[in-house]
C-alpha cells in the first residue's frame, strides 16, 4: 500500500497492519500517523521525520481481513504470511502515552 492508500483507509475507519496483524496504523489526536506494536503498546510514526518515506515497506502494510470478508471486500492480508516478531525502532519506540 502507499502512503496515501494507507492514510485514506485509516481515514475510512479500516484497520490497517503493517508486517503483521500484532501492528496497527492510527491517526492520534494531533493528526498524526503511528504504528502501534498492540502487545507493548510501542510506537513509531508511519513515516521519517520529513514525512515522505514510510517506516517500512509498501509491501508490508495491508488491511485486516473480518472474519467473513464482508466487512472489507477488497481486504488483503500479506500473502507470504510473514511478518516481525520485534517492534520497529527499538529504543526509540514510545509508549502511547509519550506521543511527541
Amino acid at each position: 500500500m502507499t502512503l496515501d492508500e494507507i492514510k485514506a483507509a485509516v481515514d475510512a475507519g479500516q484497520t490497517v497492519h503493517w508486517a503483521n496483524t500484532g501492528y496497527i496504523v492510527h491517526k492520534d489526536r494531533l493528526g498524526q500517523y503511528l504504528i502501534t506494536y498492540v502487545p507493548n503498546r510501542s510506537c513509531i510514526g508511519l513515516t521519517d521525520r520529513e514525512g515522505h518515506g514510510l517506516n517500512g515497506k509498501e509491501a508490508e502494510f495491508f488491511i485486516a481481513r473480518s472474519e467473513d470478508g464482508a466487512e472489507n471486500p477488497g481486504s488483503q492480508s500479506r500473502p507470504d504470511g510473514q511478518g516481525r516478531g520485534v517492534a520497529p525502532g527499538g529504543a526509540g519506540a514510545f509508549p502511547l502515552g509519550r506521543q511527541l
